[in-house]
């Protein structure tokens, strides 16, 4: 028992020196190729009941550093019940390149039942740019969002992830901007090796061509987890994805208010999961295997275990801090000495709650259990 619960927590320590090793020596910048060239641009967002956060969203965008005779802002209000649709009628009517399209009763679920992949299917029906950018209306851009996004294509690319941080204004808000961070620190390690990942519907870019070859939103199968999908379909067809981890590429996304809301958000991730090929499954079964190990490890022989421990949370922090380093952001290393408490209770009850016969709650819509 001792010696295999050694092996669990040796393989993760083994895990982390690897993927340092990989951000130190085998980071992939992708470089911007917009000098001259200027090409027209899409940016599509899906709103539904986001007058809270919808102001920011606009005021970023109003800082874009691209000309906006070459942006085409299209927004959909997903049959809001507050003051998003208003909020977008004012603020369109001010910007001649950008239009709203409000969803009718008819329109619903016209693509897909999931209600925010249904309305970017609408949306790309009227998108004209070369590129389409995809952020939340709960999200803020970098001025430099574009150029960046746009540069980051190279030959046979199809989509382009960008990076996102949670906005932490509390302690809960603080963990879960860790857990964000390694998060994409893993997708960005697999992508940069050709492995098979997601796209991030908070921050992402897909060409015209990768977009339309693939059938885009309207053709995805009804899923809760429609940039892992749109992904799939993407890579289906040829293309790759590059994972752009910089400065110009963050956004800024709004944490999770309370911990219910919290593990409706990842009941709805854990679907997306349990599509993933084994190898993957291996590796996150593995995340929570370290727990397993690591506690048992303690039980039997204290030392040896926070020992271990120890090292674990050192070698993952300074990964993350290499990781945030890249996109210019500093983390506080009062959290990453905690996280691992955090990431454990929040672990083990998205499993539980996955697996109990509940719904899904999510944009003010409930969806079917999947599992």
């Amino acid at each position: 028992m001792l010696w295999f619960c050694i092996g669990i927590v040796g393989l993760i320590l083994i895990q982390f020196v690897v993927l340092l090793f990989r951000v130190k020596f085998f980071w992939k910048t992708h470089q911007g190729k917009l000098s001259t060239e200027v090409p027209q641009v899409s940016i599509l967002i899906a709103a539904r009941n986001e007058e809270k956060d919808l102001p920011d969203l606009l005021t970023s965008f109003e800082q874009l550093d691209y000309p906006a005779d070459r942006i085409q802002f299209l927004f959909a209000d997903d049959q809001s019940t507050d003051r998003t649709a208003e909020i977008l009628v004012d603020w369109c009517a001010k910007h001649d390149n950008a239009s709203l399209l409000s969803i009718t009763s008819s329109q619903n679920a016209l693509f897909n039942e999931n209600g925010k992949a249904n309305a970017l299917a609408l949306l790309g029906e009227k998108a004209n740019g070369d590129y389409y950018f995809f952020t939340d209306a709960d999200c803020e851009v970098n001025p430099a969002w574009i150029r960046e996004g746009v540069g980051a294509f190279a030959e046979n690319v199809g989509l382009v992830i960008g990076i996102t941080q949670v906005k932490a204004l509390s302690l809960m808000g603080g963990f879960q901007e860790i857990d964000w961070w390694l998060t994409l620190g893993f997708v960005k390690v697999a992508t940069d090796l050709g492995i098979q990942t997601t796209g991030l519907g908070n921050n992402m870019v897909i060409s015209k061509a990768a977009y339309e070859q693939s059938g885009g939103f309207k053709d995805l199968p009804f899923c809760l987890t429609e940039d892992l999908e749109i992904s799939r379909a993407i890579q289906r067809e040829g293309f790759s994805i590059a994972h752009q981890v910089s400065p110009g590429m963050l956004a800024f996304t709004k944490p999770e208010s309370s911990f219910s809301k919290l593990l409706n958000q990842r009941k709805r991730w854990m679907s997306g999961v349990m599509t993933l090929p084994i190898y993957w499954k291996l590796i996150l079964g593995l995340q929570f295997g370290y727990f397993v190990g690591i506690i048992a490890l303690i039980a039997i022989n204290p030392l040896v275990g926070m020992s271990l421990a120890l090292i674990k949370i050192l070698l993952q922090g300074i990964f993350l801090v290499g990781i945030a380093n890249k996109a210019g952001v500093k983390i506080n290393w009062l959290y990453l000495l905690v996280f691992d408490f955090y990431n454990f209770n929040t672990t083990v009850l998205t499993i539980l709650y996955y697996f109990w016969p509940s719904k899904t709650k999510w944009k003010s819509r409930i969806y079917p259990c999947i599992t």
